[in-house]
């Protein structure tokens, strides 16, 4: 962009859309100094989606990589589905699998952070809705082998007493 033949190169002011002080900010010392830093906890998920936004479109791929793996370790009750849902738009696909399996396995902590609340895109209620239902199905699987495998032992335990009865 400041480069040779790049009418921003001698521009006396440059206009970044689709981003805000700080995230610029943090590209720029990026990009001088090669330090990553999202900051404080407290919106470091955020930090990290419209970082990593730029990254993109200023085609830096290792500060990319870098806030990839920082979304990845912000999964939490509170960000999952706002994630999820940045997962879905950006195409990320590790991430958004991530998160729906997050979504699963903490669906409790979800629900009770706010995280359904937050969901806003159809295309990824309804991912979360199916992955519901794989799990309903599922479990009814485990639970028609478990009344299969308790008749078995019923079974194995009237024998057993009736053996016990003969020899009584």
């Amino acid at each position: 962009m400041f480069g040779i033949g790049m009418r921003e190169r001698d521009a006396a002011e440059v206009t970044v859309a689709h981003t805000d002080l700080a995230s610029f900010t943090a590209l720029v010392r990026y990009l001088l100094t090669d330090q990553f830093d999202l900051g404080e906890e407290e919106g470091r998920a955020q930090r990290a989606l419209d970082l990593r936004e730029l990254a993109q479109m200023y085609q830096v791929p290792r500060l990319e990589l870098l806030c990839a793996q920082a979304l990845q370790e912000s999964v939490a009750p509170a960000t999952a589905v706002p994630l999820l849902e940045a997962a879905h738009t950006m195409g990320d696909g590790r991430l958004r699998a991530q998160c729906r399996r997050f979504v699963a396995d903490h669906a409790a902590e979800v629900r009770a952070s706010g995280g359904v609340e937050q969901l806003r895109d159809f295309g990824v209620a309804k991912g979360l809705l199916g992955d519901a239902l794989d799990q309903v199905a599922e479990l009814k699987g485990t639970v028609a082998v478990l009344k299969v495998t308790v008749a078995a032992r019923d079974v194995e335990l009237e024998k057993v007493r009736a053996e016990v009865a003969e020899r009584a």
